[in-house]
């Protein structure tokens, strides 16, 4: 017997993001539970379902919640500013990792999850510290989160979560809120961890079965050193060491990957997490995204942390991953809106592995849900359908992650009107900043007392 849906929603448009690029216009959803149970013209569901709640958005448009394949909490926004990524590691971040506290960690991920949500992101892949606290910010507020601690296995790395940590947290965390929390094994980067962390790092993720995850080819430095280190490219040490054998492996920013590391890439169960607007900050260069999107490999998007981005809109993202890629051909049609869509959604759902479950609006799926608002001067004209259809480019192009009204996961509205309904952001942010004075006086207090900076293996 088919169940009945607790409820409709409706709007002037849904992009359904499945594999045909579906658009209904008047469309709508039926959710029961926590599932999408049909999609359709509002008038076949209400036909079908005549006692089910309706939601009706009007001048609006329903779309897949955005997955954000690779992010870092953290509340240095706005204090790491105008420096390419080596000396901005050194000067910024590691140091920002040997004074971080759980309780700092915490409070971070709360605010990070919370304005994601706000802007339309229901599921993220976060790289952070002390994760525990991060899991518990997620069942709070409600989004779907695949946790990746940053791990350093390396005795000049030992400021940073162990594997020890990272398989506690699998073994207490995974699957945990309805599904909604999965948890990877993670590496900070390659040679954050000696020969025996890489080796159980490949062991962990084969052992329980999750994916895993680090930083590769970010960097023009990184194929130098790997060169010297292994006189192989990063891409094939990766697969010499077995990493590849893992149920996945997801490498964050691949700017330098060369046409033969693609091809190799291509044959293994890898993905990337293309991070275009934080590439650009850091002066990072271009990834080969159109040569990895014609081969196959699953490219998502991500914002990456808010120091390296400053905020965690995805739209902004889309945009910002249209534009580059027009740039880096010198042709205004290359990266196109709907494949900047799908690396936000569909696409982004396959490279973490989970597009069974998210990513499109498909009967049988998570009813991850957005409503952005279309009665904006961003979204005006506004056509569905017909000869001038043009959602797609707007959604890419004109959208703000201000404009989501409504966020629904797992069948749950967690954002509505614009307002987030599972915790109160007035005190998330009045938290970060009780906590982040203190924080910055004691990094700054290290960076005096130990030269202005971390080691690095790059000054080796």
């Amino acid at each position: 017997m088919t169940p009945a849906p607790d409820l409709i929603l409706a709007a002037d448009a849904a992009v359904t993001m499945d594999a045909d690029l579906k658009v209904v216009p008047r469309g709508a959803v039926a959710v029961a539970k926590d599932q999408i149970l049909a999609v359709g013209p509002l008038a076949d569901l209400q036909a079908t379902y005549p006692g089910a709640r309706l939601r009706d958005l009007g001048r609006a448009v329903l779309m897949p919640g955005l997955i954000n394949a690779h992010a870092h909490s953290g509340f240095l926004r706005g204090t790491a500013e105008h420096l390419p990524v080596w000396e901005w590691l050194t000067r910024h971040i590691n140091p920002m990792h040997r004074m971080l506290r759980p309780e700092e960690a915490e409070a971070a991920s709360y605010l990070c999850y919370g304005e994601s949500l706000l802007s339309g992101v229901t599921t993220v892949v976060d790289m952070w510290r002390f994760m525990q606290g991060s899991a518990r910010a997620a069942e709070v507020l409600g989004n779907r989160l695949v946790a990746v601690p940053y791990v350093g296995e390396h005795p000049d790395y030992d400021y940073f979560d162990r594997l020890d940590m990272n398989e506690a947290l699998i073994e207490s965390w995974n699957g945990k809120a309805g599904g909604r929390i999965t948890v990877w094994v993670g590496l900070e980067h390659l040679f954050y961890a000696d020969e025996a962390g890489q080796a159980r790092a490949i062991d962990l993720a084969k052992k329980h079965g999750v994916p895993f995850h680090t930083h590769c080819s970010e960097a023009e430095i990184e194929v130098e050193g790997f060169r010297q280190r292994y006189d192989r490219k990063p891409m094939q040490v990766f697969d010499d060491l077995g990493f590849f054998e893992c149920p996945l492996t997801m490498f964050a920013h691949a700017v330098w990957l060369d046409e033969e590391e693609v091809e190799l890439i291509a044959g293994r169960s890898v993905s990337i997490a293309h991070n275009p607007v934080s590439n650009m900050k850091l002066a990072s260069g271009i990834a080969p995204v159109a040569e990895m999107l014609a081969r196959g490999v699953p490219v998502g998007l991500g914002t990456d942390g808010e120091k390296e981005n400053n905020n965690f809109d995805m739209f902004e993202e889309m945009k910002g991953a249209s534009l580059l890629g027009k740039l880096r051909f010198r042709d205004a049609a290359a990266m196109d809106s709907w494949d900047c869509l799908r690396m936000a959604t569909s696409l982004g759902a396959r490279a973490i592995g989970q597009e069974a479950r998210i990513g499109s609006i498909e009967p049988g799926k998570q009813a991850d849900i957005i409503a952005v608002r279309a009665d904006t001067p961003r979204l005006t004209p506004f056509f569905a359908d017909g000869p001038w259809f043009n959602l797609q480019h707007n959604l890419v192009h004109a959208v703000r992650g201000s404009d989501v009204t409504m966020t629904m996961v797992a069948g749950q509205i967690v954002v509505d009107e614009g307002r987030l309904l599972t915790g109160d952001m007035t005190e998330i942010i009045d938290r970060i900043h009780r906590l982040a004075p203190g924080h910055f006086s004691r990094r700054a207090e290290w960076l005096a007392a130990n030269g202005g900076g971390t080691v690095q293996w790059t000054d080796a």
